[in-house]
């Protein structure tokens, strides 16, 4: 892979890491001297209060210029998990940040699949949805939280948002940039079992309208409750913006991040003897990991550029153009460690390998145009632009042998009982209650050399009209239209075009609550994950017509307690039609675009502060899913629906004792979630409860305590539809150090 950063494809070592930590603590003190000495005259160090006072935990706008009105009058289901939600639940993962709201769950990747961020939102498949400023985010990755600032969680239909796929919704990654301040901020955190992390993040003023910010990140952790498995991980992302305060503004960031770790795929289901439903094997402990210490891995780049313009006219418009071009990679190695052969029924597992080498390229340009003008009494708030993207991913994998007993004979895929564990077997089969992670396994793991290239050209115009007919009334309008074309080097193409809408009518009886109601729509032509997911191009589903999802919406917003909480609650139907469903057995078979599924919900939420001393974000989901129809020889209607509990609930909750100690924490629940629509294999619900406390020990210096998983629960957070179901992190204890310089 070509980068532009600091990158190697075979990964990094803990030296590399420990480099960076180095690197990272003398940037810290570059930067401290550069903030003492102020750039200019007019620039003074910003305060910035480290705990000191209780967390809003709510956000008032949307950074968007398609998103012009307040939260609380937008006719949408969004969430907005702030800076402060992710500090204070000490989240790193995008994975452990998302567990904030209700209604997402995180799927498996297997073949086909990647083995990475998998985002459900209300029951459809949203890794197309995922956004990075607005723009796109493709490739398949795991994503840190160093350099976010926020993270948008828009729910429904959002192809008029986003563009293709986002039948449940978009997840708006909003990063950092420049501000009009100098503060060097730095985040130290020790843990237990063997976790080091810190996050660097310094901003300067060079003149009164040129900044420059720079986030570093460094972790070296092991994984709580999982024997052997780690995940490292690096980051730098620097940016500068000229023009800070002024009509025109020019930014250039860049942002690279490594991780090195092992992919995990936890463990085997129960073997299927004919009972109705197939969970995780019972009798293993949490620790149990069956992959190889010495072949497995998985390792993530990312280096991505973004150029943005804007300039904003004297009569309130605001033109704006971001250029973005990024490159990524997920290599790994990760043991399947059920085969369906029968050799977990003789308490073995064979070490089966599923792997990926994966690249992508993406280059994106959007331009905009948002302003407000008059039409009578009508006054609109418009946002209209065109968006032009290219993306290409490289997909092969590795040629492992797991089949070579240590005598040279070759193994049967169920036939672990005649070798038995370790040595004989190769090291290819190991005990299912006792596995050996740190076995000697000396095969070789050579790439197979018949990658597959995918290609996605994308030209896309859009326009979004929020009308105010009077101070309580609005309607929300917006369409979008996308060219779609993809081609396979195996000779496959599409090409599609569709339009995406959003409507919607908004009521405020009060200047503290409103009442609205929204239909929007998405569409996910073949292809739509670009050679990077599960809903890639095929010869089964090149021809056929993209799905369509469709949303409809009624809810409510209110601002409580002096407007410090909103409140939120809202029902709706999310429903797909047109489904690409097979009218043939067997895989490969070709499919019809007939197939049906809904989803009927309940959702509730509360972010903000009860009292000055009292804050909470909170939500409650219910889905109510259901396959109408999946095809002539399909036997699945009336079942539920993959990845989507009927129930979800999530807490996050502190109370400032006195001005300088605060406690808190959390608690989330999941109900069991099938891995098949078939319904034939699941994951039982759980209960997690995380505890948290800080204290102000300076004004410059605290301290943050976060215990998560406090009482070690042993459950699964993963199922895939056959073979395994990932195992959720025991207890971690966690201590942060904050300061400011």
């Amino acid at each position: 892979m070509t980068s532009f950063g600091i990158s190697s494809s075979q990964g990094w070592t803990r030296d590399h890491a420990r480099r960076a930590t180095l690197l990272t603590a003398a940037s810290a003190a570059a930067l401290t001297a550069a903030a003492a000495a102020p750039a200019h005259a007019q620039t003074e160090l910003a305060p910035i209060d480290v705990i000191g006072e209780a967390e809003t935990y709510r956000a008032e706008e949307l950074d968007s210029p398609k998103f012009p009105k307040s939260i609380q009058e937008t006719p949408k289901s969004v969430t907005v998990i702030t800076e402060e939600v992710l500090q204070d639940t000490a989240a790193a993962s995008l994975t452990e940040a998302l567990r904030t709201v209700p209604g997402i769950t995180m799927a498996m990747g297997e073949g086909g699949q990647p083995f990475a961020d998998r985002p459900f939102l209300r029951g459809y498949e949203s890794t197309s949805g995922l956004l990075v400023d607005g723009l796109r985010d493709t490739g398949s990755q795991n994503r840190d939280t160093f350099n976010l600032e926020s993270i948008t969680v828009a729910k429904g239909a959002g192809g008029a948002y986003g563009g293709r796929g986002g039948a449940g919704g978009t997840i708006d990654l909003g990063t950092k940039a420049p501000r009009a301040e100098d503060f060097v901020n730095l985040t130290g955190r020790v843990g237990d079992p063997s976790y080091v992390r810190s996050v660097l993040d310094a901003n300067q003023m060079l003149s009164e309208t040129i900044g420059v910010r720079a986030v570093m990140m460094f972790q070296e952790a092991d994984v709580p409750g999982r024997d052997e498995v780690f995940d490292d991980r690096w980051g730098f992302a620097p940016s500068i913006t000229f023009g800070l305060n002024r009509p025109t503004q020019v930014t250039a960031s860049y942002y690279h991040f490594e991780s090195d770790g092992l992919a995990d795929y936890g463990h085997p289901l129960e073997p299927n003897t004919g009972q109705a439903q197939r969970g995780p094997q019972p009798g293993l402990e949490q620790e149990n990991f069956y992959g190889l210490v010495n072949r497995d891995h998985q390792i993530n780049e990312v280096d991505s550029g973004t150029f943005e313009v804007s300039h904003e006219f004297e009569n309130g418009f605001r033109l704006r153009n971001i250029t973005r071009y990024a490159e990524t990679l997920n290599d790994y190695i990760a043991t399947n460690p059920d085969d369906s052969q029968g050799n977990v029924q003789n308490g073995l597992v064979a070490r089966n390998v599923k792997s990926r080498y994966e690249e992508n390229e993406t280059f994106v340009n959007q331009t905009d145009l948002a302003g407000t003008f008059n039409t009578g009494r009508l006054v609109h708030n418009i946002s209209t632009g065109f968006e032009f993207s290219d993306e290409e991913t490289v997909a092969d994998a590795y040629s492992v042998d797991t089949t070579t007993a240590a005598d040279g004979t070759t193994i049967g895929r169920g036939d672990c009982d005649l070798y038995g564990a370790g040595e004989p077997s190769g090291y290819n089969c190991t005990d299912l209650y006792s596995p050996s992670p740190n076995d000697p396994w000396s095969g070789v793991t050579p790439l197979r050399g018949s990658a597959t290239t995918t290609e996605v050209d994308t030209a896309a115009v859009y326009l979004f009209d929020t009308i105010d007919f009077s101070p309580r009334w609005s309607v929300n309008l917006g369409v979008r239209w996308d060219d779609y074309s993809t081609e396979t080097s195996s000779g496959l193409s599409n090409e599609s075009d569709f339009f995406s809408y959003q409507a919607g009518l908004v009521f405020n009886p009060t200047d503290s609550a409103s009442l609205y109601a929204s239909a929007s729509s998405s569409s996910s032509p073949s292809g739509v994950t670009a050679g990077a997911g599960g809903q890639n191009l095929g010869a089964s589903n090149e021809d056929l017509k993209p799905e369509k999802n469709y949303t409809y919406e009624v809810g409510a917003k209110w601002g409580l307690f002096d407007d410090r909480l909103l409140a939120t609650v809202a029902v709706f139907r999310n429903e797909q039609q047109d489904g690409h469903v097979a009218v043939a057995a067997g895989r490969g078979a070709p499919q019809q675009a007939i197939g049906e599924s809904r989803v009927d919900g309940i959702e509730l939420s509360a972010s903000g502060q009860i009292t000055d001393r009292w804050s909470i974000f909170a939500g409650y989901s219910y889905l109510d899913s259901e396959i109408i129809d999946d095809g002539p020889i399909g036997t699945d209607e009336g079942n539920r629906m993959p990845n989507t509990p009927e129930h979800s609930f999530t807490l996050w909750t502190t109370y400032q004792v006195t001005p300088d100690f605060a406690l808190g924490g959390g608690a989330r629940y999941q109900d069991e979630r099938f891995g098949n629509t078939a319904n034939s294999t699941y994951v039982e619900d759980y209960w997690v409860v995380d505890a948290f406390a800080e204290y102000q020990v300076t004004d410059r210096f605290g301290l943050q305590l976060n215990v998560n998983n406090l009482l070690d629960e042993f459950y699964y957070d993963r199922v895939y539809t056959t073979h395994m179901a990932t195992v959720g992190q025991g207890r971690q204890i966690l201590l942060s150090g904050l300061f400011e310089f």
